[in-house]
């Protein structure tokens, strides 16, 4: 195994090159390609960054709400089938914050510079 550069190291690399280096002699259709391309490495550089640690608090989060152990995908199966059927909603005690510390950690990967995610991130 490689210690240094790391993957997302290196992707961002390249995101960076391609931003700085290649967009401005690029223009029309082929430069919004580009900036396509840009955005999904930028994109993948978060979830390397930032999905471990937020799926390992989403499942210890689950395990606890739902009082049982599981996978990431089937825990959240089983809430999402719970809140189908009613036997959860936003009453019940974690299931509203769990969602919201969720939907964070996502927009965190995702869409970081949304502005309803920056202004709750700030408020913090």
């Amino acid at each position: 195994m490689q210690d240094e550069p790391r993957p997302d190291e290196l992707i961002k690399a390249v995101a960076d090159f391609l931003r700085d280096q290649i967009v401005p002699q690029i223009s029309g259709h082929a430069a919004f390609k580009l900036r396509v391309g840009i955005n999904a490495l930028d994109l993948v550089t978060r979830q390397l960054a930032l999905s471990a640690d937020s799926d390992a608090e989403e499942l210890a989060s689950l395990k606890t709400l739902l009082g049982k152990d599981g996978s990431l995908v089937d825990l959240n199966s089983e809430l999402a089938e719970r809140i189908a059927s009613g036997a959860v909603d936003l009453s019940t005690p974690g299931v509203k914050d769990h969602l919201w510390r969720t939907t964070l950690a996502k927009l965190a990967v995702d869409q970081p510079n949304y502005a309803s995610y920056r202004r709750e991130v700030e408020q913090k």
